[in-house]
């Protein structure tokens, strides 16, 4: 059967490069980029796009009439920073994008689908350390708040419709070919522009905030991973925890210095940002996701920092 893949939010810092993976996989005319905007990459000139606003129902029925897709990927959202500064729309639309793309999936017998969850589901009193797979979950942003109940829904549509629907919470990403799209981990990006154009960077979040990270080629090696993997090993429907590797500012500041040696890192205060950072996991518990569809990461801090550094350069 050939496969016929929308991936809608293909414009954004994950999109752009799922979307080249999965051309090279099944074929340049079988996955179909949608965003609300023109896309600025390589993605326009190298298969069909679409216009598509995931809020707008009958837009995305013409799009599954039109291509009858196999496996859908939803990437669009608001992320953890700028969904705190609109609220009411990181709601509708991280929420009713979801649920209008899983009755069309209903609808059109759509096989997979597959939808990105956050470590912003974990609150305050979630554990900190090694953050298993089922704990305390009480997110206290609107974007935590709508993927951990954008998680119920996945499990719910499986359970109740038999719709296969698989998910990752992603870490915060680190990638050198997109820029970052608002969320609480983005300094992990910004440093290292700024290390190589200015020799220094004001972090937003304090010296000793450990985050998990993940770089973007491990995050769509792995997204790919887990919906190649048969549906019999898939036991998690809510959203499989997913590890790569933690650090703080100033631990990665250090790597940086290894390739940049004048390179300096200063601190801003009262950033709302590190209050939502404070409420998140220093590392996570991906054992699920090790087990059941033998999940690996490739990249550690030392190997993400170089390729970032020599790709950036170019």
């Amino acid at each position: 059967m050939i496969e016929k893949i929308v991936v809608l939010g293909s414009n954004g810092q994950i999109g752009t490069e799922l979307v080249t993976a999965l051309r090279r996989v099944y074929g340049e005319s079988n996955v179909i980029a949608c965003d609300i905007r023109r896309p600025d990459y390589d993605i326009k000139n190298s298969g069909p796009f679409e216009f598509v606003n995931v809020l707008e129902k009958d837009t995305l029925n013409s799009i599954f009439q039109k291509y009858q897709p196999t496996q859908v990927y939803l990437l669009a959202a608001l992320l953890s920073a700028t969904g705190e500064q609109n609220p009411k729309l990181a709601w509708d639309l991280n929420m009713n994008g979801l649920l209008n793309i899983l009755d069309l999936a209903i609808t059109y017998k759509t096989a997979k689908v597959y939808w990105p969850s956050s470590i912003a589901v974990f609150g305050p009193n979630s554990p900190k350390d090694n953050t298993p797979q089922f704990c305390v979950m009480d997110p206290n942003t609107v974007y935590g708040i709508s993927k951990l109940a954008g998680e119920r829904w996945c499990e719910y549509y499986q359970q109740k419709y038999n719709l296969d629907v698989r998910s990752i919470r992603y870490p915060g990403l680190i990638s050198w070919k997109a820029a970052p799209g608002g969320g609480t981990t983005d300094y992990a990006i910004h440093i290292f522009h700024d290390a190589l154009k200015k020799g220094t960077y004001a972090s937003f979040l304090n010296a000793g905030t450990e985050l998990p990270m993940m770089y973007m080629d491990d995050a769509i090696r792995g997204t790919i991973e887990l919906m190649d993997a048969e549906a019999s090993k898939i036991t998690i429907r809510s959203s499989y925890n997913f590890a790569g590797v933690s650090f703080t500012p100033e631990i990665l500041a250090a790597e940086i210095r290894k390739h940049i040696p004048e390179f300096t890192l200063t601190y801003t205060e009262n950033d709302p940002r590190q209050n939502i950072a404070d409420s998140w996991p220093r590392s996570i518990d991906d054992s699920f996701a090790v087990k059941e569809w033998e999940w690996k990461p490739e990249f550690d801090l030392s190997k993400l920092t170089l390729d970032m550094i020599e790709n950036l350069k170019k």
